[in-house]
């Protein structure tokens, strides 16, 4: 095997570059695109200009090298460092079908992606530091909503992570030598406020006719059991176990967005939420759909219907669930096992919303008047 810089002569006074590859008795070029020396250097500036060129020449020569030593070149699909990352991204992307939430930030990053690039394809070999700083700075700076406004800072978090994610897998998958994602700086995260309900808004809600029954049902049984929608929508009847050791209901399951193994108990009262089907086969919530009618009904019956002025989503389920628990005395280790949180500080922001003993601190400073 050999790799050399070979020229070719142009037109006005130009050479261009490629790099000539020779392994398994064959040949291929690779064109170092921009990149030129003057044939007959006139002035200081065109020698200048030579020696710079030759050197970032013999750079990337040294890199290619380096990839062809690391099994990053094959003779006959080239070096691995020229593919096309965004088409490994949006591979990445479409592996993440089965959780909704996730491949939908997949495809919006990818979508983000497409507009930096101004619709150009990116190869592996563009994507270095400079190029992460770029895409940092677009998903901060661009206004990039449907409402022509900027991203939160979440939003474009979250898609700078999904891009990172992609490079560290490429590095694992030993495309490229080199991960620039390790190097750059994330996005600091902003603490939104979450929206959950009351004790006696729930018994509100109890009370209240939603258009959507089992939407109702669902809703209300993931408020007392922290069940995500996505967990909820695929609950199978061989997944709700009684234990006779325990005397308890618990919930069997593998968690759809973190693929956790959750031993989840639930109320006696939960138990009694579930749609009542004799044969209990295959989906508890049989008919249950994902859909925008869906969360417009189940913001309706809130805040319409039950006359709760609070802007509420299937997730806010969750948080109810969480600030109840806390707020009756739950410790947050046990809290954070019962919502299947894989880090203690998901946990800790209901921490700063619930937090029983800050009540009752403040509660000791003796009164000033009278």
């Amino acid at each position: 095997m050999s790799i050399k810089i070979v020229q070719k002569k142009l037109q006005n006074n130009k050479v261009s570059l490629a790099l000539k590859i020779y392994q398994e008795g064959k040949s291929k070029q690779y064109k170092l695109k921009d990149l030129f020396l003057y044939s007959k250097p006139t002035n200081l500036n065109e020698k200048n200009h030579n020696a710079e060129t030759k050197k970032l020449a013999e750079s990337i020569l040294a890199k290619r090298q380096l990839e062809i030593q690391s099994t990053s070149y094959n003779v006959h699909t080239g070096f691995k460092s020229q593919g096309s990352f965004l088409e490994y991204f949006n591979k990445l992307g479409r592996e993440r079908r089965e959780s909704e939430g996730n491949y939908g930030n997949w495809k919006s990053a990818y979508k983000h992606l497409l507009n930096f690039a101004n619709g150009n394809d990116v190869k592996f070999s563009d994507c270095d530091d400079d190029f992460l700083k770029g895409f940092k700075r677009f998903l901060l700076e661009a206004k990039l909503t449907k409402s022509n406004t900027r991203l939160s800072n979440n939003s474009a978090l979250s898609y700078l992570n999904k891009v990172k994610a992609a490079l560290t897998q490429a590095y694992n998958d030993r495309i490229i030598t080199d991960n620039p994602g390790s190097r750059i700086k994330g996005i600091q995260q902003e603490e939104n406020p979450r929206e959950y309900l009351l004790h006696e808004e729930l018994k509100k809600l109890v009370k209240t006719p939603c258009d959507v029954p089992m939407l109702k049902t669902a809703f209300l049984f993931s408020c007392i059991t922290g069940l995500r929608w996505s967990d909820i929508n695929k609950l199978d009847w061989k997944e709700v176990i009684y234990s006779e050791a325990e005397n308890q209901w618990k919930i069997h399951f593998k968690q759809k967005k973190t693929k956790g193994i959750q031993y989840h108990p639930i109320s006696d009262e939960a138990y009694e939420m579930l749609v009542n089907d004799q044969n209990q086969l295959g989906r508890v919530f049989k008919g249950l759909k994902y859909s925008a009618w869906n969360n417009h009904k189940l913001a309706e019956w809130v805040w319409k219907d039950a006359d709760i002025k609070k802007k509420i989503t299937f997730h806010c389920a969750r948080h109810t669930y969480a600030t109840l628990l806390l707020t009756s005395g739950g410790d947050i280790y046990t809290v954070s096992s019962l919502l299947g949180h894989q880090n203690l500080k998901t946990t800790q922001i209901y921490a700063k919303i619930i937090n029983p003993k800050k009540n009752e601190t403040v509660d000791l400073i003796p009164r000033i008047y009278g």
